[in-house]
């Protein structure tokens, strides 16, 4: 017998230090050779870590959360015979090169182009790690049957509540992919999960630590950065939506095989319109040189919610594009988020945020400026609610509160309250919005 020390090899781009997002192995383990053992997460990377060596672990860096550094022990592993250390180390070092050929993938996932990167790998990590999950829940008659399951595709945090709720994810109908929240939450709801009631339903659920590692990290530690450098302050004004409404619902209804549209492309539209006459808020702040950047292209960041946590990827010049190829874009850009299949290019270089949670959108926000820009406008819930006409008359509008937030260090409330009725007028005069 031998020891083989498998050290946390270089991911590249002179990272020095990894975070454990999770392990796939345990003290006592058997493993194979090509074994997942490991995922490890860089500030642009997430990448799984594979056995070199056949064998038993005697010994593992740390726990899930813990910092290891580039060179130090990940694992130890117990081998038969003598280990060939030059091969294995060429080996692992051919591994990373492959799932992090520019060692810059995105934090969302674990390799950057599953079709290039053996998904057959991962559709086999993905039904090991579900039948775990669910090897405690009690069994349907599908799960005893003698038929072996078909392979599920699904975010760890969807296995482990489908596993919690004691739902077989074989029978839950994925409307992409991947089965998500939405698909566990429809079958409860309306498919064969019908009168169906977890057993704990009406009992008091125990304490539940978490630790906070990988994705809910760096959204973290983005948050709290931004919230101690910038001093931010916050600006909120009500805009009558009703023609806008009426005009998008007529675009629609005539659209043809184009995309359909949600008020955010042309919201979008307005906002790019109106930020020549204000360059302050298209801009960014960098602390250590002390110099705001005003930026002449709109790269507009769009806050979307995955699986992992907040992601914001980002609309390149979208001052040049129309409603439909916004509608496109930010279409296939949300899908990307939550899918993990978008480029570090497109995560990254916004000048402006825009934030928008829909029909949850609520009366007001107060949201978080993303680090370094300066500005970040949220759109909330559109109510239909009476106003008085100058005639005394009273009608039904739809309304809406339009939130923003900026860094005092570098926009003005004056600023900011101007270009909020700059994008009110325009919002409230649609036409205005397709005149050059």
């Amino acid at each position: 017998m031998s020891k083989y020390i498998f050290n946390l090899p270089d991911i590249g781009e002179g990272i020095a230090e990894a975070e454990i997002v999770a392990w796939h192995i345990a003290v006592g383990d058997m493993v194979e050779e090509d074994d997942q053992i490991a995922d490890v997460m860089t500030d642009k990377a997430t990448v799984e870590m594979e056995a070199p060596v056949s064998g038993k672990i005697v010994a593992v860096a740390g726990e899930a959360g813990d910092i290891v550094a580039i060179g130090s022990m990940l694992v130890e592993i117990e081998v038969k015979g003598d280990v060939e250390v030059e091969e294995m180390e060429a080996k692992v070092e051919e591994q990373v090169a492959v799932e992090a050929p520019d060692a810059a993938l995105t934090s969302s996932k674990v390799t950057e182009n599953k079709s290039e990167v053996s998904i057959e790998t991962e559709n086999i990590k993905l039904q090991k790690e579900s039948e775990e999950l669910s090897s405690d829940a009690p069994k349907s008659a599908a799960m005893t049957s003698d038929s072996p399951p078909s392979k599920v595709l699904a975010t760890p945090a969807v296995r482990k509540r489908a596993a919690d709720l004691g739902v077989d994810l074989n029978q839950v109908k994925a409307q992409g992919e991947h089965i998500r929240h939405s698909d566990l939450d429809s079958y409860l709801s309306y498919g064969s999960g019908q009168g169906y009631r977890p057993s704990n339903a009406s009992s008091k659920r125990d304490d539940e630590t978490i630790k906070v590692i990988g994705m809910r990290r760096k959204i973290a530690q983005n948050m709290a950065e931004s919230k101690r450098n910038i001093p931010h302050f916050s600006y909120v004004d009500e805009i009558d939506m009703t023609e806008l409404e009426d005009m998008r619902q007529d675009l629609n209804g005539n659209r043809g095989d184009r995309p359909k549209l949600t008020m955010l492309p042309l919201m979008i539209v307005a906002i790019c319109k109106s930020l020549p006459t204000f360059p302050m808020l298209n801009a960014t702040f960098d602390d250590e040189a002390g110099q705001v950047t005003r930026h002449g292209a709109v790269h507009l960041g769009m806050a979307t919610q995955t699986d992992q946590g907040l992601m914001v990827p980002v609309i390149r010049d979208a001052q040049d594009k129309n409603i439909w190829q916004l509608a496109s874009e930010i279409g296939r850009l949300a899908e990307g988020a939550r899918s993990g299949g978008l480029k570090p290019t497109e995560l990254s270089g916004s000048t402006l945020t825009l934030t928008s949670l829909g029909p949850l959108g609520g009366i007001a926000t107060t949201p978080v400026i993303n680090r370094p820009e300066v500005a970040i406008i949220g759109p909330n819930k559109i109510v239909e609610r009476p106003v008085f006409a100058e005639t005394g008359e009273i009608h039904a509008r739809r309304l809406m509160n339009l939130s923003i937030s900026c860094d005092h260090r570098v926009v003005d409330g004056y600023d900011a309250a101007s270009y909020v009725q700059a994008l009110k007028h325009l919002l409230e005069t649609p036409v205005l919005l397709f005149a050059d």
